[in-house]
């Protein structure tokens, strides 16, 4: 793979219309992709989504909107100093292309987490359920080998890419009309649904329904295929990766210090622990100065996050350099998180660990996630069956809640499910529960 032909300025769905990296007016291509995707009511409903915790009372913690802010800030530094050492690295490549990975990388971010459902990462297992265990599990016979695997397997990363790119009932051609190289730069997982098991993977990049569309960004692109429907990734991939590893393994160390869930001391241990003794002296000693001078506690832990995010930054941006080769060949298996030097990785290692026993299984976590599967399920089951049968008076009430642009009643039985699952899927936390309780007759709009 080269630069030349990967960081491509065509819109998809607007090929015909001529676009170029040069061709700038107050904000090159990528910066407007950026601008489209922040200004987007898709994104601005990640407001309302779960990231970890259940979303704020009195204390507030990340959401899926602050997230994704969180996330693009870092990948923008990450493509930044990735774009520093390719202009020195790769003389081959235009330096005015390469100067824009800072641009592309904070919009992917802004849109790596667009296709996840409401409640956390419980409502992409609570969608997956229904069909692999619950009550869509006799449905399967309406559907082929690879649609099946993709509603038994439900994944936001192919949501996000078909969020992106399929064309709404009266939207324009495209989605979002994005460059190639942004919608490219989220496809973390460059397989379809029935491939996770021969990659030895849970998550894959797109659905059957937009196969042909990623296929189209990819030869552009010049992504090679490594195997039969198993892609090289995009090499961007690697920085929104790294940019989401760090930002949710540190933030949610934070996030649980401001929940008490861990203590200062737990907190300040974990977070130094990314500092060697010997060769970050330096800095160890200028975070205890500051930590004298200010003694606010939650300052103090922002001030020693803040540190190690930047410290995981320069990390990752070496192993990329490092790995240059293998990644522009495709053959790079890791991620760059894994490859950073032993006394951060370690760290690493040890907030991983804590989050996933005192932070992950917390009560009000696991609630949340019990929760989700509750009105997930419930709302699946009554709109699964009305837009299977739609001729009922039930049913055509139930139908005429989803808005047009989802189209739920055209297409074959697995075009039917997407729209639903669109429906479902873009749903904030409170209007899912809402709804729920609507449905239910928990609650009756105007009758008290």
């Amino acid at each position: 793979m080269n630069w030349n032909s990967l960081l491509s300025a065509k819109r998809f769905g607007q090929e015909d219309q001529f676009s170029s990296v040069q061709q700038k007016d107050v904000r090159s291509q990528f910066q407007r992709d950026y601008d489209r995707l922040i200004f987007s009511s898709p994104f601005r409903r990640l407001q309302n989504k779960t990231q970890v915790f259940p979303l704020p009372g009195s204390i507030f913690v990340h959401n899926r909107l602050t997230h994704s802010l969180e996330v693009s800030s870092v990948g923008r530094s990450l493509g930044n100093a990735l774009a520093d050492k390719l202009i020195q690295l790769d003389s081959t490549t235009d330096s005015i292309l390469i100067k824009e990975i800072g641009s592309i990388v904070a919009g992917a971010c802004l849109a790596h987490d667009l296709g996840n459902p409401p409640f956390g990462h419980s409502g992409e297992k609570a969608l997956s359920h229904f069909f692999s265990d619950g009550k869509g599990k006799k449905l399967q016979d309406r559907f082929t080998q690879k649609e099946w695997c993709d509603l038994t397997n439900f994944e936001g990363n192919a949501n996000a890419f078909r969020l992106l790119t399929h064309a709404f009932y009266g939207r324009r051609k495209g989605g979002f009309a994005l460059t190639y190289s942004s919608i490219a730069a989220i496809v973390k997982y460059p397989w379809e649904s029935d491939k996770i098991e021969i990659v030895k993977k849970r998550k894959y990049g797109f659905f059957q329904a937009e196969k042909e569309d990623y296929q189209k960004i990819a030869k552009e692109l010049g992504i090679p295929e490594l195997s039969s429907g198993i892609f090289a990734r995009f090499p961007l991939v690697y920085l929104v990766e790294a940019a989401d590893d760090i930002c949710y393994q540190i933030m949610d160390i934070e996030d649980a210090h401001k929940l008490m869930i861990l203590s200062t001391e737990e907190t300040k241990t974990l977070l130094l622990s990314f500092y060697h003794p010997d060769k970050d002296k330096n800095s160890l000693r200028r975070i205890a100065e500051t930590c004298k001078e200010v003694t606010d506690i939650n300052e103090q832990i922002a001030y020693i996050r803040a540190g190690v995010i930047g410290k995981l930054i320069s990390e990752c941006v070496n192993v990329f350099v490092d790995r240059y080769e293998l990644i522009m060949a495709g053959t790079f298996t890791s991620t760059l998180i894994k490859e950073i030097n032993e006394t951060s990785l370690s760290a690493y290692k040890k907030c991983s660990k804590v989050a996933v026993s005192r932070i992950y299984r917390h009560r009000s976590v696991v609630e949340i996630e019990l929760a989700g599967y509750k009105i997930l399920g419930t709302l699946l089951d009554e709109f699964v069956s009305a837009v299977l049968e739609p001729e009922n008076f039930y049913s055509k009430n139930l139908l005429s809640l989803i808005p047009e642009q989802y189209h739920a009643n055209c297409g074959s039985d697995y075009e039917k499910i997407m729209a639903i699952l669109d429906f479902i899927s873009g749903m904030t936390d409170v209007f899912a529960l809402d709804l729920y309780r609507t449905i239910k007759g928990i609650e009756l709009p105007g009758i008290n």
